[in-house]
């Protein structure tokens, strides 16, 4: 038998393929609804083949995604079923496509050992020219981030305090997760996204569903080539990953003009531990980041470091209880 660690590293690469299966073709979603069922139930509601459906969710069942009883019927273990329903505010199927597409990626790791990025990548489009390719890849990653992103922005916001604050600046807030938590939270705050002009769209959409049309605006630019609205708080979530250090110190410098004398910029991102050995995740997005962007992922101090170089002052590091965190800085009021 190897060791639970090295079992996970041979055999997760099968299971998180799997794990977006599941969730894609309905498997998790019948077993949430109806569970515990056999796999010939499950494949007969989603019309698939018995033998292929039952291998999937034994595999899922042995990653201890899935409970199978003494009868052989599976069904979602309660610790992960709210992270598989689709209809809640933590589902993650929308990221887990997003991890498995990356894997198609991962084999330019090779090259870089030998040649570095820089050379590999010579000739490839630009980050957000692949993510932005066309509207399917765009809508893509604009479900990648909102189930990365909303859930945990509820507790982010919380932790902000922006009870007093009047408008959010949200750079390259995507389709609005963490503006979304935070006008939910704090009904006389106004939100306006910034980012690219493609994105309205999806921005737009989000902001009818959830009836935020007086308080959810949108503005189109590039972050790099223009000035960023005013706002007396202004966030950046997983931007600062995106990018190395000198494009993100051009961004908090935009951020410190665009700051309202007395207001705060939120950095939210995935944190290394101060001694850089993890958390796991924070790891492989760290690594992810090299093939998907130019960016990399950093400690608390590293990110205070940034924005005390923009300006920044009364830095401070606020823990949340999942895997992005929030670093607040403070423009002076004079």
């Amino acid at each position: 038998m190897l060791p639970p660690s090295l079992e996970i590293a041979v055999y997760g690469l099968i299971v998180t393929p799997m794990l977006q299966l599941a969730d894609k073709h309905g498997m998790l979603a019948e077993l949430l609804a109806h569970g515990p069922l056999p796999s010939t139930d499950v494949a007969a509601r989603i019309d698939a083949d018995p033998d292929t459906v039952d291998r999937i969710l034994l595999v899922l069942a042995s990653a201890g995604l899935l409970h199978r009883d003494s009868a052989g019927a599976f069904a979602v273990d309660p610790a992960v079923a709210p992270y598989l329903d689709a209809a809640h505010p933590g589902y993650i199927g929308g990221f887990v496509k997003h991890m498995v597409d990356a894997l198609e990626q991962l084999p330019r790791l090779e090259r870089y050992l030998a040649l570095g990025k820089r050379t590999v990548d010579a000739d490839l489009p630009a980050p957000y020219d692949h993510f932005y390719q066309d509207d399917l890849s765009t809508a893509e990653f604009m479900s990648a981030m909102w189930s990365l992103s909303y859930d945990v922005s509820r507790e982010l916001a919380e932790l902000a305090a922006l009870d007093g604050s009047k408008v959010l600046v949200d750079v390259g807030g995507a389709s609005g997760p963490f503006s979304v938590a935070a006008l939910e939270q704090n009904p006389r705050l106004r939100a306006i996204v910034f980012d690219l002009p493609n994105i309205r769209p999806h921005l737009e959409s989000t902001r009818d569903k959830y009836g935020l049309t007086d308080r959810l605006e949108f503005a189109g630019g590039d972050f790099f080539a223009d000035e960023l609205p005013e706002g007396d708080v202004v966030a950046f979530g997983y931007v600062m990953s995106n990018w190395p250090d000198a494009e993100c110190k051009q961004l908090l410098h935009k951020a410190f003009r665009a700051c309202q004398p007395g207001g705060r910029v939120l950095v939210m991102e995935r944190l290394f531990d101060d001694d850089r050995n993890g958390p796991l995740s924070t790891a492989v997005m760290n690594l992810t980041m090299q093939v998907e962007t130019r960016g990399v992922h950093r400690t608390a101090a590293e990110l205070v470091a940034l924005l005390e170089d923009a300006g920044f002052t009364g830095c401070a590091v606020h823990r949340s209880g999942r895997d992005k965190h929030l670093v607040v800085g403070h423009r002076p009021a004079a």
